[in-house]
């Protein structure tokens, strides 16, 4: 065998190795969150008055007859301009009685999260229209083909707790065919819990029918969903939007759970004050959960407020920025407070290449949203490009990324035994080291977690192994997962009968 050979065999024996699964996970996902608070009990206490003051002063406008009527059914009052208005005790009767835990299914049920809490989870999000191209290094639009991709290959990703469609298949321009292809792909390639969004209101029904079938029969989604929307009921400032709000009517018909995203822009739709913005935002949101249990009282709801910076000079969405962590954290750390499920977004890194500025964006906006005990954190694995981008090796890098941050989250287990005093005496008064001893074996397969990308070799080992970078150890393991990884989650049967009865296109 050459040399380069050796090396290459070398590697890769090394590379299997460090994949094999520990005894032990150290880091696994629904780790506990809550210990970073950004903010005091007193600024919360004045964030949350101020947004109860604006509900109760401004109130929400353009809401559609139908809702109006439910909203007054359940306390809102006329206001200025049209407008209509929430009393404070409106407000927080709905926040005392709504859904505080729900289960997100999955088809799989070992798959299944319990949404609420302090239990943290990394999930996906995003509507990216363009994808990072494995051999060009390049972006170009993101097509059907890449969402399933993207599935297939995240499905293997133990720290991907839910997969959101990640990318908008620009390939399929008739919005009916993109709802239920979408859908489909999902189905297809996880029994993960999944989501999408619904561009109309009359997409709901039929895509139900679809997931009756994969769920056994007519109404069988309905008694176990394991599909969640995501919705943006509300237009900042302070507005509801028509469309939005038919399909929220909808997905409560049809039992199916929501995440309700408030997607303010600070110094643009909010102010761009970081305390300012969070008063307006809470308002907004709660406005959203206001409208669901006033359709439905407690109907499971994600209370999703997450905050969007804009560069102020350009224009431009930061979602790498110090501003965006400690606004998300701040989110996560005011929804935990009221005791309800929390979702905000993290790791939207504005780096277009897997680069330094990639994860030094994401590893700080993911950790202090995970910190702050943020229950589901969107567009945590995968997202570039501020967003508009979505890459394959992303979403590997992500996934280990995400076990450093459950490790961190764990803590420190303060015990008895883990304080090691007689280990401590024994290896003074004996071999003069730890190595080798019981305490540290059993530490090593508890308490480590040992990453299978990230490169801990000296310099002159790396060098003489290829001096890989991460971006292009990512692009191996995803490919090698596109190549090997093809889940058969449909029967032939039920994916006859979606294929008679939808247009279906993949």
């Amino acid at each position: 065998m050459s040399s380069e050979g050796a090396k290459r065999s070398g590697r890769r024996a090394r590379h299997a190795q460090r994949a094999a699964k520990p005894v032990i996970d150290p880091c696994p996902p629904g780790q506990k969150g809550g210990a970073f608070k950004p903010l005091t009990q007193p600024e919360i206490t004045q964030i949350y008055d101020t947004a109860l003051r604006l509900l109760e002063t401004l109130g929400m406008g353009e809401v559609p007859d139908r809702l109006a009527t439910d909203l007054q059914a359940a306390g809102a009052q006329p206001g200025e301009q049209g407008r209509l208005v929430f009393p404070r005790e409106m407000v927080e009767r709905v926040i005392q009685d709504a859904a505080k835990t729900f289960t997100f299914h999955g088809r799989d049920e070992t798959r299944s999260i319990e949404v609420g809490g302090d239990r943290v989870f990394f999930g996906t999000g995003g509507a990216a229209v363009q994808t990072l191209d494995m051999d060009t290094g390049l972006y170009r639009p993101s097509t059907l083909a890449d969402l399933s991709d993207f599935a297939r290959l995240q499905d293997t990703l133990a720290n991907v707790s839910w997969f959101t469609r990640c990318c908008v298949a620009t390939d399929l321009p008739d919005v009916r065919d993109l709802d239920v292809n979408t859908v489909y792909a999902l189905v297809r390639n996880t029994t993960k819990p999944v989501a999408t969004s619904f561009t109309l209101a009359e997409h709901v029904a039929p895509i139900v029918e679809m997931l009756d079938i994969v769920a056994g029969g007519p109404g069988e989604f309905a008694k176990r969903p394991f599909l969640k929307a995501h919705i943006s009921p509300v237009i900042s400032p302070l507005r509801y939007g028509e469309d939005a709000v038919d399909v929220v009517y909808e997905c409560i018909a049809h039992n199916i759970p929501m995440s309700c995203i408030t997607a303010a822009q600070a110094g643009a739709t909010a102010p761009a004050t970081l305390a300012g913005f969070l008063a307006q935002s809470l308002a907004e949101t709660l406005a959203s959960l206001v409208m669901v249990n006033a359709i439905q009282p407690g109907f499971p709801m994600v209370f999703s407020n997450w905050p969007f910076i804009v560069d102020l000079r350009t224009g431009s969405f930061a979602g790498g920025s110090g501003e965006t962590a400690i606004l998300n954290a701040a989110s996560a750390q005011i929804t935990n407070w009221l005791g309800l499920p929390s979702g905000v977004a993290a790791s939207m890194a504005d780096a277009k290449a897997i680069d330094a500025q990639y994860g030094a964006e994401k590893g700080m906006t993911s950790l202090a949203a995970a910190l702050a005990g943020g229950n589901l954190i969107y567009e945590s694995s995968g997202m570039t490009a501020s967003l508009l981008g979505v890459s394959f090796e992303a979403f590997v890098l992500d996934n280990e990324m995400h076990s450093h941050t459950y490790r961190a989250l764990r803590g420190i287990e303060v015990t008895e035994e883990n304080l090691g005093f007689d280990a401590i005496c024994h290896s003074v008064l004996g071999d003069g080291h730890f190595l080798g001893s019981s305490h540290t074996y059993a530490a090593m397969e508890r308490d480590y977690f040992y990453p299978d990308l990230a490169d801990r070799n000296e310099p002159r080992t790396w060098q003489e192994e290829g001096a890989t970078d991460a971006w292009s150890a990512a692009r191996e393991k995803a490919k090698e997962v596109l190549t090997t990884h093809h889940p058969k989650y449909l029967t032939d049967a039920q994916d006859a009968e979606i294929r008679k009865r939808f247009r279906i296109l993949i």
